[in-house]
């Protein structure tokens, strides 16, 4: 399972190659593909997904006696810098590449390291255009400053996007096409960011820790795939929801804010000839796992640590809280999956913020404002989130992946104040 990780790490370098890899688990595990554009004829015992841009929603079909849905949702996205239009910039005896920010990373950690160009191009071939996934066969590096030139570097160095953010491309005075690089044929347009390259890698005395880029949020959505492709017959439909655009706030196309994930759903029960009663009636029976990472006790600086809710590295699935909602967990919710988890034997533990810090957020709460449905919070938890490699303790990754098989395994029946899970 590691090794398998690692090589979806390593080649998921933004949203658009993660469902292209998510894909090709899914066709090897006799999911069949599905077209928003076209009718849907689904089947009892069927295994189906639809793509949208860089998100993909994949689900099985179980007895329909009981119709509700049991989701799991994680995004496909990951802080990294975009590429302008007219990218390439002059200066002096260099040519760079002019970027933006994409989500909050921590911005220092892209210095001096090796980066790659990938996302997608539109092409044009006979008068038709397509997308297709792309990646640069060479790497480029942003330069630091050398502390003899920037005396203050290890005191206060606050970095500028604009200024100090874009890499070396290449010697000014050569033929260098940016778009010709990357696909040779006619590109219209493209969607492209500048994104860690280092392998992943196992570290610690015991090789109990991994390191890699892109760890928030890959390991939910590669979790959640192979749960979904193992799990035990249950009743109604599991959903694995690999969305978009989470670090920019989810209110993209192919994000939790936009209709996709809804619109799924109700094709699901119309093709089953549920009507919108039952359709209700289904979502008020139904449960949601949002799955996004969190904040271990960090070994240098645990005073960033909430007082009394201190999860750390290899103690199991965090279960995350907030008052003000940026988590969607509650009581009830929160009961439920530690139950689950309880019977299957998957250790948890809780994260809190500290009270004087501010949340981050995840795409549950977005969701909620799309389909009502009970749901929990949860992640793996990790140290250096944001970074340009993050880390985790491979247990825990074992822990979540059978704690989701576990979940969708199980039946979660809401009657009144009383809820069986069996």
């Amino acid at each position: 399972m590691s090794n398998q990780l690692m090589q979806f790490l390593e080649s998921s370098y933004t949203a658009y190659h993660a469902v292209e890899n998510v894909r090709a688990m899914l066709l090897q595990n006799g999911f069949s593909p599905l077209l928003e554009t076209e009718d849907w004829i689904l089947e009892e015992n069927g295994k189906y997904f639809v793509e949208r841009g860089g998100a993909i929603i994949a689900f099985t079909v179980g007895d329909l006696d009981r119709f509700t849905f049991k989701l799991v949702a994680s995004h496909t996205d990951s802080p990294a810098l975009k590429l302008k239009e007219n990218a390439v910039q002059k200066v002096e005896a260099y040519q760079k590449l002019n970027v933006e920010k994409y989500g909050g990373g921590i911005w220092y950690t892209f210095f001096d390291r090796p980066l790659k160009i990938a996302g997608r191009i539109v092409a044009e071939e006979n008068g038709v255009l397509k997308t297709k996934t792309v990646l640069s066969d060479y790497a480029l590096t942003i330069p630091s400053v050398a502390i003899h030139q920037n005396r203050n570097a290890n005191e206060s160095f606050a970095v500028n996007a604009q200024v100090d953010l874009s890499p070396l491309f290449a010697l000014a005075g050569e033929e260098n096409d940016l778009l010709s690089s990357l696909y040779q044929g006619s590109v219209l347009d493209a969607d492209l960011f500048l994104v860690p390259a280092d392998m992943p890698y196992s570290f610690g005395v015991n090789g109990e820790f991994l390191a890699s880029p892109r760890i928030d949020n890959l390991t939910s959505v590669f979790s959640s795939v192979l749960a979904l492709t193992s799990h035990a017959p249950s009743h109604g439909i599991c959903v694995a929801a690999c969305l978009d655009g989470e670090e920019i706030g989810s209110r993209v196309l192919a994000g939790a804010g936009s209709d996709f994930l809804e619109n799924v759903l109700r094709r699901i029960a119309s093709s089953f000839k549920f009507d919108e009663t039952e359709y209700f009636k289904a979502l008020a029976s139904s449960f949601c796992i949002s799955l996004d990472n969190g904040h271990a006790v960090h070994p240098n600086h645990p005073e960033k640590c909430d007082p009394t809710s201190r999860p750390v590295l290899g103690g199991g699935v965090l279960i995350k809280k907030h008052a003000s909602g940026a988590y969607t967990s509650d009581g009830v919710s929160s009961a439920i999956v530690k139950k689950i988890f309880d019977t299957a034997g998957v250790k948890h533990q809780y994260f809190l913020n500290r009270s004087d810090v501010q949340s981050g957020s995840t795409l549950g709460a977005i969701s909620l404002s799309h389909i009502g449905v009970t749901s929990v919070d949860l992640g793996l938890a990790q140290l250096a989130m944001h970074s340009a490699s993050e880390c985790f303790a491979k247990k825990d990754f074992e822990e979540l992946v059978n704690g989701l098989t576990a979940y969708y395994s199980s039946d979660i029946e809401f009657e009144g104040d009383e809820i069986k899970i069996h």
